[in-house]
This record gives C-alpha cells, structure tokens and sequence, in this order.
C-alpha cells in the first residue's frame, strides 16, 4: 500500500487542518498557496497516490477523480480511480510526468495513518512524501511539498487497519483536499500569490 509513516504525524513544520472545521476548505487553500512557487512558469503537478482495492488506501485516487471532475486547467492531476498511481506503476508514472512537464513543480497527495487523536486531519508540509513506508515497502519519494490524510491509527496490523477504514470519512477527506486544491487553483491562476504575506512565500 502507498502510506505515508506515522511520524509525519510529528513533523514541525506541518500545518493541520481537520477536514471538517467549517473553513477547511479555505484554510487548506491558503496553506497550498504559501508553498507554491510565486511564478506561473512552473507546471504545478499533482500526484494522487493509492488504490481503491484498500478503503484507507483509496484517499489520493479519490481527490484525484475529484479534481478530474472540476477540470482545473491551471493544474496537472495524475493518479485518479480510473488510473491509479501504486507501488507497481510509481517509477513509471514519475517518468511520465518528468517527460510531460519541464522542471515540474510536484505536489504528493497520500493516504496516512497516525494518532488517534489526529484522525481526520490534513496535513500540508514541504519536502516530498514517503509512499509505502507505512507498511514497509521502499518506494521513491514524491513531491516537493505534500498533502496527507491521516484516515487511521497507525502502530498495528496497519495492512488490515487500511482495509477496514471507514469509506465515509476517506470520502469527506477527499472532498475536503480537492475543493481546498481547487479553490487555490482559482487564486493562482488569477495571480493572487502576491497578496499572501511575504514571511510566507517560497521563492522557487
């Protein structure tokens, strides 16, 4: 399964929104907007990982038919329930992206489990994201920033943990990511980055 590790539950420099705060759409937008480079040049990227053989598992792919749906022009999305994005296509895919878009700038979209507490929440952090690790498998890392969903309790049996997820909350989740990432589409291609606050903004 493609899962990011628990201990991106403890990361510093994560933001955590939960998914059903009444502006976590807007919050999740905001987030996505500080980390995105503040020129259009770069083709922005998003990589959905997972599968929708494990309910858990199936949280990218989800966000990624969500995004088909709305026909975000300004963003690429690969990785959907029609063509998943899993350990056995990775490499492939990455390879696909690096020869359809110069210098992408990539967003990883991926499944996690965590606290108990923290269940339910978003997680938006800089740097890629880890898929497999959670259940042990070395695959390559993803993204120049991410965004994670811790969908269940992470320490035990995380395989069978996967797979009894609750469907309903992976799809609130979803839904949450894509409007968040949708709505940050609509800003950016309008060239509002320059209204963010400047402690905030990457220079990439």
């Amino acid at each position: 399964m493609n899962l990011k590790p628990s201990f991106f539950d403890r990361r510093t420099n994560t933001q955590r929104i939960n998914h059903d705060d009444f502006l976590a759409v807007e919050s999740l937008a905001m987030e996505l907007l500080k980390f995105l480079p503040r020129t259009q040049t770069r083709p922005i990227v998003f990589v959905c990982i997972g599968t929708d053989r494990s309910t858990g598992d199936s949280l990218g792919p989800l966000v990624g038919s969500f995004l088909e749906e709305k026909d975000i022009s300004s963003f690429h999305v690969y990785g959907t329930l029609d063509e998943p994005i899993h350990a056995v296509n990775l490499n492939e895919r990455l390879r696909e992206i690096t020869i359809n878009h110069q210098d992408p700038y990539i967003i990883g979209i991926d499944a996690c489990l965590g606290r108990l507490k923290n269940i339910g929440v978003i997680q938006v952090a800089d740097g890629p994201v880890k898929p497999g690790a959670g259940v042990n498998k070395e695959l390559p890392a993803v993204g120049d920033i991410h965004i994670t969903g811790i969908v269940n309790v992470s320490g035990f049996m995380e395989f069978f943990v996967l797979q009894n997820t609750r469907l309903n909350l992976v799809m609130k989740m979803a839904k949450t990511i894509a409007n968040g990432i949708y709505q940050a589409s609509i800003l950016h291609s309008r060239g509002r980055l320059q209204d963010l606050p400047h402690e905030h903004k990457k220079t990439n």
